[in-house]
């Protein structure tokens, strides 16, 4: 059979732009450094930069572009200049960015595009589909990305772009007509769903101003494995910037009672976008990716390592008002006690909060069966409570009173542990360290009480929290005679599986590499607070990531 494609150009023409479609440029860095290949109007609108908006990452990875693959000889200083200037007026409103919040944030997510899967498999298959949800773009630039990806990656047509169709015209899938393509499709409907003008984006961008962030703010995150962090952050104004900011992040580990001291820098990009990088004494980096809340009283997002993104943390900071903050409450649940009342530590954590014993001690309020009867430390950002539990204390939730400041379902009472799941339930490695880097997988178990109503994976469920496990592979039988086991690594006994050297393994059967299926799982034993449980998840170890895009943007 003799196959041929159409070409895209033919069947589908760009779509001439209408005079009052498109963004001026008014930056004198951008006009300079730009202005060589990209055209002005009379307007100021550049051909190709006028037309589209995206993230800071994204404008990034455009710079980057031009200067890989078109010549373009720009300094850093000018480059950041130039992403801070597109990212502001040629960027995203909060509405827009938070639904590819998990593509700048480098989250592992099985994402579903309900609104048109046949785009997401066009796209999905050389891209995450969180590079499209952060592009706004007008009909014609839609059609030119197209034919970019054609230059640059001509195997997208094969793989993505067309049906095959025979010498004769016919549609091979069985369609009685050719056309139209999956290319063809996705544009049109990309037109309609991420335009340029949008109404998001026309409101944010008329009220868009620098955040006021400069105080003093809790934080509250959490780290796969490691369990719930309590901290606070100090953020401060960089001088001479009017989006920049330095902070001083101290938390502490409640499960370990580990303590990180950091600082940073940020750049918060179009009013909301938080873009910074924290280090400590041991120089230990984490990229900061997090969303400014519009009333500026919060901010969200990730932290992570940027070489791994897979090793990373979910954040929350709240600013601190006048008075006690609380953040939490370690370990998260307490059991009753069989036919007396039972004896717990507790150490809650929070900002400005009261260091006097005695006031502490008649402040505390966790609720009924709950009775404080020593403190025995306090300072201002932890307090170690020893409590007694009532034997005949109602399982369920409690609220914390410290005074007047509250936290909701801050410790649970439990009796029993019910069942342990292991997160993720389906997760992935890559081999490498030979000539790719390593992908990890961090792996944690949690126990829960299905709650009063006593029935599993409903409202009422009490997360218990990490309990002591053993961790083990078992071998995951796709095939007769299966051995990935030994070949694809290790998990060690904090959940953490290190996967084995990319290429060829001699020692395996056919020469084979070291990628295939286990079994991750984990048995809580030797507690008083369960008999043996056991819990598993499916882990694929695979190929190692041959290409990587990586843009995050530089913080000045």
């Amino acid at each position: 059979m003799v196959v041929s494609l159409v070409p895209y150009s033919v069947l589908a023409q760009p779509v001439p732009r209408a005079i009052t479609v498109g963004i001026p440029v008014t930056s004198p860095v951008v006009r300079q450094q730009c202005g060589s290949c990209h055209q002005s109007d009379a307007e100021g609108r550049m051909s190709r930069i006028s037309y589209q908006r995206t993230t800071p990452e994204g404008w990034q990875q455009t710079i980057r572009r031009m200067v890989l693959l078109n010549g373009l000889d720009i300094e850093p200083a000018a480059a950041r200049e130039a992403v801070r200037y597109l990212a502001n007026r040629h960027g995203l409103a909060p509405e827009e960015a938070r639904a590819a919040a998990f593509e700048v944030e480098r989250r592992l997510v099985d994402y579903y595009y309900a609104a048109d899967p046949a785009t997401q498999e066009t796209c999905n298959r050389c891209h995450s589909m969180g590079r499209v949800l952060t592009q706004r773009r007008t009909s014609e630039e839609w059609q030119l990305l197209t034919a970019m990806h054609q230059g640059y990656y001509p195997l997208v047509d094969f793989q993505s772009f067309y049906r095959t169709v025979s010498a004769a015209g016919e549609n091979t899938d069985g369609d009685d007509e050719p056309g139209p393509y999956p290319v063809e499709l996705a544009v049109e409907h990309l037109s309609q769903a991420f335009p340029l003008d949008t109404s998001e984006w026309a409101a944010w961008s008329a009220n868009m101003r620098d955040p006021r962030l400069v105080g003093q703010w809790s934080l509250v995150g959490s780290q796969r494995g490691r369990g719930p962090v309590y901290g606070q952050v100090e953020i401060a104004a960089r001088a001479g910037s009017t989006d920049g900011f330095d902070t001083r992040i101290s938390y502490t580990y409640a499960r370990t009672g580990q303590t990180v001291e950091r600082t940073g820098q940020s750049v918060v990009f179009t009013g909301f976008q938080w873009r910074g990088r924290s280090s400590t004494t041991s120089e230990e980096m984490l990229q900061e990716v997090m969303f400014v809340d519009r009333d500026w009283q919060g901010i969200t997002g990730r932290w992570f390592t940027g070489n791994h993104d897979e090793i990373g943390l979910d954040i929350r900071l709240e600013r601190v008002a006048s008075g006690p903050t609380l953040t939490g409450v370690y370990p998260p649940a307490v059991r009753v006690g069989d036919s007396a009342n039972r004896q717990e530590s507790l150490t809650i954590y929070g900002v400005d909060l009261p260091d006097d014993l005695a006031t502490m001690s008649a402040a505390v309020d966790l609720g009924p069966g709950l009775d404080v009867v020593d403190i025995a430390e306090a300072s201002r950002s932890r307090v170690v409570l020893e409590l007694t539990v009532a034997a005949g204390a109602a399982v369920g939730a409690r609220d914390l009173f410290l005074g007047d400041s509250f936290l909701l379902d801050a410790v649970s009472v439990y009796d029993d542990v019910h069942r342990l799941e292991v997160t993720p339930n389906t997760g992935m490695a890559r081999v490498g360290g030979a000539a790719f880097p390593k992908r990890f997988e961090q792996f944690e178990a949690r126990a829960f009480h299905n709650g009063p109503d006593g029935v599993a994976n409903t409202a009422d469920d009490l997360d218990l929290g990490l309990p002591d496990v053993t961790w083990s592979l078992e071998e995951y039988a796709a095939i007769y005679g299966d051995d990935d086991i030994e070949f694809v690594g290790r998990i060690d006994q904090e959940g953490f599986f290190t996967p084995a050297l990319d290429g060829p393994n001699p020692e395996r059967r056919n020469n084979a590499n070291n990628i295939g299926d286990v079994w991750v799982v984990a048995i809580a034993t030797g507690s008083d607070d369960a008999s043996t449980l056991r819990a598993r998840a499916h882990l694929l170890v695979t190929v190692p990531l041959y290409i990587r895009r990586d843009a995050s943007p530089e913080v000045q």
